[in-house]
């Protein structure tokens, strides 16, 4: 996964990207151009944004322990998580709350507990994205 983030920011930057996109970062509906083979793939900056985002949440050494700790079992609240990796607790929830913006966790309280489950689907399309990318 870091490979594939790596491979995309370096892909952007390259001379695979139109330059004058970037450049222009402020407007939300420019789009760019990849060459791909003999083929353009027109990909929308917003979007793209989006897809960087997502990646770069599960591009971190901790996440992915919370990611492989959730996947053990049904639902955990932050101090099981925070407990079982020996994290403090402001750290745990720091990252907690990335995965959840990026959708590949969500939340379920029970009385006054948050338990944090795995988005399988989110997870799903996220391997789709990274197989198109390698593709």
């Amino acid at each position: 996964m870091k490979f594939l983030v790596q491979s995309l920011n370096t892909t952007l930057r390259g001379n695979n990207a139109d330059t004058n996109t970037f450049a222009m970062r402020k407007q939300k509906t420019e789009s760019v151009v990849l060459k791909q083979g003999l083929n353009d793939v027109q990909l929308d900056y917003a979007e793209l944004r989006k897809a960087v985002l997502v990646l770069r949440a599960v591009n971190h050494k901790l996440r992915q322990r919370i990611i492989a700790l959730l996947e053990e079992g049904e639902g955990m609240n932050v101090t099981d998580i925070f407990v079982k990796l020996r994290l403090e607790q402001s750290v745990a929830s720091q990252h907690l709350a990335i995965l959840r913006r990026a959708g590949i966790v969500y939340t379920e309280r029970s009385g006054k507990f948050i338990h944090y489950h795995l988005n399988k689907e989110r997870l799903s399309q996220i391997s789709h994205l990274v197989e198109e990318l390698l593709a």
